[in-house]
């Protein structure tokens, strides 16, 4: 035989021709993702998001009643104290200045005030009462109240 001729058998051009096209469809194929695939990741955010959001908006509601009735002991224990020091009777009402001093916030600091008020102050937010009764809020009496 003479050896001056190579050649390749056709079975190894056929097999090497059909592996550069099984090549081409794997690159072509992890270019990104399908419009089937991205539906179904919105739609699995979606199903998060509702089960999310209406516990963030109870929780915010419970924080803010916390937060109240805990202004509420602060402002029946300033009462407590003006009566003690002052010699008051039942029927005395204290007012926001005369509270101010035993809130723990200094003679010059602010009162405290209800978290859904929008005017943020005291007078808008709270009733001291006299000494015999609790302290009320102004904004949500019916929730906002000491136990």
């Amino acid at each position: 035989m003479n050896r001056l001729y190579s050649y390749k058998p056709a079975f190894l051009l056929v097999h090497a021709v059909a592996g550069k096209n099984k090549a081409m469809k794997q690159q072509t194929l992890k270019q990104g993702f399908t419009l089937v695939e991205i539906m179904i990741v919105v739609a699995i955010i979606g199903l998060l998001a509702s089960l999310a959001i209406p516990n963030f908006v109870q929780s915010r509601k419970k924080a803010q009643q916390t937060a109240c009735i805990n202004n509420l002991r602060l402002i029946d224990s300033a009462k407590q104290q003006w009566a003690l020091e002052n010699k008051k009777v039942d029927t005395d009402t204290p007012v926001g200045a005369d509270l101010q001093p035993y809130i723990g916030r200094g003679a010059t600091g602010q009162l405290p005030t209800c978290s859904i008020d929008p005017a943020q102050t005291f007078d808008t937010s709270y009733t001291p009462g006299n000494l015999a009764v609790n302290p009320a809020c102004k904004i949500l009496p019916a929730t906002h109240l000491l136990p």
